[in-house]
């Protein structure tokens, strides 16, 4: 039985946390994938898994092969992919992470021309808003909006990220439009939850201090939610153009206090620090570099 399969069966199974999502992501049957992890505890005459009916655990020896295997099988798909290159096409899986609101609006148009350009590369995208960990759960790249602190990953900047402060003609009928910092902290504010840490400065502040109106109060994980609260007339709503912009052109929404505005945010491409660096990994990289521009569609249309 073939070495690279069962340890990479094995790394899967440890991966993905069950036989059964190992063999999904293989294309295999969950028998033969238990199969080729008891060949390779055989073979080393280690157990590498304790199996419950619920849960997988990784035996200290299992542990220690797991960590190395794993290196191995990077160094492995990148050596494979490093000379595919020199067939000049790229192959593989790219797992990509991005956050919901972007990807659902923007990413098509952007998978779409990559897979052309590269039909031997398939995507497996998950959209999440929280920050994934690249390394432990498997992706090649995520795709990143804020400003980015320091780590020991890689980021590449692909466009800059606009923020504004907008709000439904309705609303600003009934309530008025801010003229300054201390009238926008009476009005209601509609808080996306996960920009504070963010986009730190004076706007924000002002903004949590922002009065509820009729004892009621709205904050939310996702941008397009908020958005579509803030054309309902249900509040002032501080969101990235790639959200609001197709809203502002089309009226439902109008630009306040502008001079306040945030500086930009930036959407970034993170991956791993590796001496070999996959094809479809640096084939995405060199895509997606400038593809949105200086001055990305979505901006031109708010």
């Amino acid at each position: 039985m073939d070495k690279v399969e069962t340890m990479r069966a094995f790394v899967t199974v440890v991966s993905e946390g069950s036989f059964t999502r190992a063999a999904d992501r293989l294309a295999l049957s969950p028998q033969l994938v238990s199969k080729y992890v008891s060949h390779l505890e055989e073979r080393l005459g280690q157990r590498l898994l304790n199996r419950t009916t619920r849960k997988l655990h990784l035996t200290e020896a299992g542990l220690r092969y797991h960590e190395r295997a794993q290196q191995l099988l990077e160094e492995l798909d990148d050596l494979d992919s490093q000379v595919g290159d020199l067939g000049g096409s790229a192959q593989g899986l790219l797992r990509i992470s991005a956050p919901v609101s972007f990807a659902s609006e923007h990413l098509p148009g952007l998978l779409s021309d990559f897979q052309r350009a590269h039909p031997g590369v398939g995507i497996d995208l998950m959209l999440d808003d929280r920050k994934v960990d690249i390394v432990e759960e498997g992706f090649d790249i995520a795709l990143r909006i804020g400003r980015l602190k320091s780590s020991s990953l890689i980021a590449k900047r692909i466009a800059p990220v606009r923020l504004v402060l907008c709000a439904s003609p309705d609303y600003i009928a009934r309530c008025g439009a801010p003229a300054n910092l201390d009238e926008l902290a009476q009005h209601r504010y509609l808080r996306y939850s996960l920009m504070d840490s963010d986009n730190p400065g004076s706007l924000q502040q002002t903004l949590s201090r922002a009065q509820p109106v009729a004892g009621s109060s709205m904050v939310c994980n996702n941008g397009q939610v908020l958005m579509r609260m803030a054309t309902l007339g249900m509040g002032i709503v501080l969101q990235p153009t790639f959200i609001a912009g197709r809203a502002i052109a089309e009226g439902k929404l109008q630009i306040l206090l502008p001079e306040l505005a945030p500086e930009p945010l930036g959407l970034y491409a993170v991956y791993a620090h590796r001496k070999l660096l996959a094809s479809k990994v640096r084939c995405f990289l060199d895509f997606i570099d400038g593809y949105y521009g200086d001055s990305p569609y979505w901006d031109e249309i708010a």
